[in-house]
């Protein structure tokens, strides 16, 4: 299972770094592929993950471009 959680580690954080370049709209065939190598283990994924994989879905079905959440609080 560690290695699964791996696998998954590296395949999410592919997929986030494919956001941030906006790669949903630009290759939207490679972003396709990150998520399909994502959803096919929902079981296992935790609910924060399939928080994010779903709203990479959603952008990449919208064609949205992808911001990175930043807090505006000041401390």
């Amino acid at each position: 299972m560690q290695n699964l959680r791996y696998k998954l580690e590296q395949r999410l954080q592919l997929l986030e770094q494919a956001m941030e370049r906006n790669m949903h709209i630009s290759d939207p065939n490679t972003v396709d592929i990150l998520i399909d190598r994502l959803t096919y283990a929902w079981s296992v994924l935790n609910e924060e993950d399939k928080d994010f994989i779903q709203g990479c879905q959603y952008a990449f079905e919208e064609k949205i471009e992808w911001k990175k959440n930043v807090s505006t609080t000041e401390k």
